[in-house]
C-alpha cells in the first residue's frame, strides 16, 4: 500500500504544500547563512602584493630578513613583492623567517 493519496487532486495539493514548505526552508537557510557570514571576521587582501620579502642592510648589501603579508607595516621600506609560491618556497626551503606579527606562514597554510 502507498502512503500517498490515490487521486490526482490530492496529490497536486500535497505537491503544492511541499513546494511551499521547501521554499520556506530554503529562505530560512539563506537567512542563517547571511547572518553567519556577517559575523565571520574578514581579512581583506591588500591591494598591493600578497606577500613581501623584507631586506636588512649589512655592510651596504641587502640581506633577506623575513616574509610579510603585503600590508604589514613592519616590513619596512626595503622590500620585494612575492607571489604565493615564492613566499611558500622562501619560508619552507629558503630559510627565511616569517614575521611574528602578521604571520604569513599561517596565511599560506604552512605550519611551524
Amino acid at each position: 500500500m502507498s502512503e500517498l493519496p490515490p487521486d490526482l487532486p490530492r496529490l497536486r495539493t500535497l505537491e503544492h504544500w511541499l513546494v511551499l514548505s521547501l521554499d520556506r526552508v530554503r529562505a530560512r537557510i539563506a537567512e542563517i547563512e547571511t547572518r553567519e557570514a556577517a559575523m565571520r571576521p574578514l581579512r581583506l587582501l591588500p591591494e598591493g602584493p600578497g606577500w613581501v620579502l623584507s631586506y636588512l642592510r649589512e655592510r651596504g648589501r641587502p640581506v633577506a630578513d623575513s616574509i610579510h603579508i603585503g600590508d604589514c607595516r613592519l616590513a619596512g621600506k626595503n622590500t620585494r613583492p612575492l607571489g604565493r609560491d615564492e613566499a611558500r618556497q622562501a619560508l619552507t626551503a629558503g630559510g627565511i623567517r616569517a614575521c611574528e606579527i602578521c604571520r604569513p606562514d599561517s596565511d599560506l597554510g604552512i605550519l611551524d
